[in-house]
This record gives structure tokens, C-alpha cells and sequence, in this order.
């Protein structure tokens, strides 16, 4: 197993494929493999690095709240322990926040951005609120609560649908502790807005037609405020667009980072 160890916290990667580097960050409550659909199809012709943010997956959970610039730094380092200076960075929902955070931290490390199911917005305070109710809840109850509330707001498909237990399954995965931290660092993230105005690279923003969380409209604000964003809208997803119809996804980008690399050989 990979690892590779930030501030004293094991934090738990995959290195698969051959090609430029994408490194990828993980929704909320999944792990890296929610990714898998990309690296079967894509990893012949990029490198993915994909993480299991810190209290997800096979990652340990350091102190306090999981703030996003903390990921970002751990994303950082993963890429500093690979020696490698630049990557292409995208994000799902929280991993998103993440991608933006790191944009925040060190800009000149992002060849490509690719923001996925995301907003650039901080939550109000009733959506802070809501993630410290949500927090407590796993932490008295366990993660499966959590699970059946977020469920058929995740997929367009429905909760009961196979990708919904497949989400299900990695969901399961996650500690009560890592969540509690999860919710409370996305509280605690600042707006984006104008990280990505001044953002001068590629960017992809992507988004489920049916995105009931961060929809449409979040996402054209976004790609609106990045010169030259492109914006693509996978039709029939919901808010886990790369799990729900990775065939869709994958051909949107791959078409993306080919733009920025030229076909691979």
C-alpha cells in the first residue's frame, strides 16, 4: 500500500497509469476508489494520483476539523513526495473545495483544473449549522444515517439504484471521526470566488444535468469566472457525475486533457 506521511498522519494514495499527471480529491465520504471508472478507462494514457483524504478510506485523521487548505497541503506534499511540479488538479464536491484550496496555497503547481459536482461559494450560516447537526449526528450515531440523507439527493438514478449501493458501500467505509471533521473543515472553508477570477490556467468545470446539490447554475457561475473555463454538462447525472455515467464523463475528460497534452502515443 502506498502512503505517504503528512505532519505525522499516514495518508493512503494510488499511483496508477503512464502519461501526464491528474491527481484527483474525492467527494465527501467516499474514498479514491470513487475514481476507479476514470483509471480503468483513461489510465493507459495518464498517470492518476488519487488520494484517500485524511480520515477516508485507508488515510489515518489528524487533529481538529479537516479544513480544505489542510487537504491542500496534503495534496501538496503527495505531490512533492513524487517529485513532481506540476499536475493537472480536480476535485468532486468536497474534493473540489479541496482543488480550489490548493489553487489558494500554491497556485503555480495546477497545469489544468478540473472542478467537478463543486461550488466556489462558502455555506451560510443555516448550511453551517447543518453540517455541525450532521457532524454531531455521525458522531452519536455512526455514519449510516449520514449515508440515507445524502443518498437521493447524490445520483439522478435514485438510492436504490446499483451506483447508489456502490456509494453506499464506500461510504460505509468511513469513520464517524473522519466525517465529523469532514463536515466541520467544509464549514469552515472560505469563498473561491476569487481564487478563480484570478486563476489564469485551463479549467474544466463540470456538472450533472440533475445536480440537485451544487447545480447548474453553481457551476456556470464558476466557469464564468475563469478566463476560458470550458463548461460541460453531463446529461442525466446527478451529483456524482464521474460515478453515475463515467462513460459520458470520461469522454468529456479525456477530450479536456487532451486539449492541454495532445494525444498520447
Amino acid at each position: 500500500m502506498l502512503t505517504v506521511t503528512v505532519d505525522g498522519v499516514p495518508l493512503h494514495y494510488r499511483d496508477e497509469g503512464k502519461g501526464p499527471p491528474v491527481l484527483l480529491l474525492h467527494a465527501f465520504a467516499l474514498n479514491g476508489r470513487a475514481f476507479d471508472p476514470q483509471v480503468k478507462a483513461l489510465s493507459g494514457r495518464y498517470r492518476f494520483i488519487i488520494p484517500d483524504l485524511r480520515g477516508f478510506g485507508e488515510s489515518a485523521l489528524g487533529d481538529g476539523p479537516t479544513e480544505m487548505s489542510r487537504i491542500a497541503r496534503d495534496a501538496l506534499a503527495l505531490l512533492d513526495a513524487l517529485n513532481l511540479d506540476t499536475a493537472v488538479v480536480g476535485g468532486v464536491s468536497m474534493g473540489g473545495y479541496a482543488a480550489m484550496a490548493l489553487l489558494r496555497e500554491d497556485a503555480g503547481r495546477v497545469s489544468g483544473l478540473v472542478l467537478m459536482d463543486t461550488q466556489a461559494t462558502a455555506d451560510n450560516a443555516e448550511g453551517k449549522a447543518q453540517r455541525e447537526t450532521n457532524a454531531k449526528l455521525a458522531l452519536e450515531a455512526g455514519v449510516e444515517p449520514i449515508i440515507q440523507a445524502m443518498l437521493p439527493k447524490l445520483l439522478a438514478a435514485g438510492p436504490d439504484s446499483p451506483v447508489a449501493q456502490e456509494v453506499a458501500a464506500l461510504m460505509r467505509q468511513a469513520s464517524p471521526a473522519g466525517v465529523a471533521a469532514a463536515l466541520r473543515g467544509m464549514a469552515l472553508r472560505p469563498d473561491s470566488k476569487d481564487i478563480l477570477a484570478r486563476y489564469a490556467g485551463p479549467a474544466l468545470v463540470v456538472v450533472g444535468e440533475h445536480d440537485a446539490l451544487t447545480p447548474v447554475a453553481k457551476a456556470k457561475e464558476m466557469a464564468g469566472l475563469i478566463s476560458g473555463a470550458r463548461l460541460e454538462v453531463i446529461p442525466g447525472a446527478g451529483h456524482l457525475a464521474n460515478q453515475e455515467l463515467p462513460e459520458r464523463f470520461n469522454a468529456v475528460l479525456d477530450s479536456f486533457l487532451t486539449s492541454l497534452h495532445g494525444p498520447s502515443a
